[in-house]
């Protein structure tokens, strides 16, 4: 088997998981706040993680260096995006939140041109204005004429995690970290912050092994192992485009399994602001390539 095809096989892996985690947020989420949800992934992908790093040898290189970055990354990526990504989960259907989560691509490229001195080309201000028109449709259930959102604190909450997701990988440019032991140093930081947010609001309560198991899953599929398989499906591929397509094949996806496991109607407006947001992406793709 040649890389590219095991490239694909990783990168397939990764989408197909990732095409799982709304899902798994909102049912997660029927159990537990969005804090209690990230302490628990957190700490499975922190375990997970730091086991992979001693496998390969990479314990004495993660402990001596690369902390001053990670005291930055680590309040970011795990901390500050996936509470206000789980928030906004809480109060949007999950369709909604997922889609308007697809948007960090554009704000990543609209955010470069003040961060790294980057030009917008007309193609990414055609590609903006079309996504964005997609989550105007979803942010109005359809309503594109009434200002009045539905729900305008989890629509903001939704387009900030784009934000913030995208400045973190765009401040991760500067970062000389192997991704892996990167990573780990993050979770390594954020996880006692998340732990004293714990202890001075809601506290360690149980609540079921059903939540359990939704934070096990999210911690171990969508922070660690859809990480790792996208990590080398980017690393062995020739060219970046032939894997990043992959990621269009997750929103339909997702949306079937938010109506057969959480029972969620697919609305109408979320079909037409999600193909807006699709079709903005694939033409800032087609540029890339």
């Amino acid at each position: 088997m040649n890389q590219d095809r095991q490239a694909m096989l990783y990168g397939l892996g990764a989408v197909a998981l990732w095409s799982t985690v709304a899902t798994a947020f909102k049912v997660a989420l029927g159990y537990m706040t969005p804090l209690a949800l990230i302490w628990y992934a957190a700490l499975v992908s922190w375990a997970l993680m730091g086991a992979l790093v001693i496998k390969r040898g990479q314990l004495g290189q993660a402990l001596a260096r690369g902390w001053r970055t990670a005291l930055w990354a680590g309040l970011m990526n795990p901390v500050a995006y996936y509470l206000v990504l789980f928030a906004a989960y809480d109060r949007l259907p999950g369709q909604e939140a997922m889609a308007l989560n697809y948007t960090w691509a554009l704000a990543m490229a609209f955010l470069a041109v003040p961060l790294l001195g980057q030009r917008l080309t007309r193609k990414d201000v055609a590609a903006g204005l079309i996504a964005y028109a997609g989550v105007w449709v979803i942010a109005t259930r359809g309503a594109v004429f009434d200002v009045a959102f539905a729900d305008p604190l989890g629509v903001a909450l939704a387009l900030a995690s784009t934000l913030l997701w995208a400045l973190y990988w765009l401040l991760n440019t500067r970062d000389a970290r192997e991704p892996l032991v990167g990573q780990w140093q993050n979770f390594s930081v954020g996880l006692p912050v998340l732990t004293a947010l714990m202890l001075a609001g809601p506290g360690f309560d149980w609540h079921g092994w059903r939540a359990l198991s939704a934070g096990v899953y999210v911690g171990l599929f969508e922070m660690g192992v859809a990480f790792i398989l996208w990590q080398l499906a980017m690393h062995k591929v020739s060219r970046t485009a032939k894997v990043s397509n992959l990621i269009f094949l997750s929103p339909p996806v997702s949306l079937l399994l938010l109506y057969a496991v959480v029972g969620e109607p697919i609305r109408a407006s979320t079909l037409v602001g999600l193909a807006l947001i699709l079709g903005g992406l694939s033409l800032q793709q087609r540029q890339k390539s």
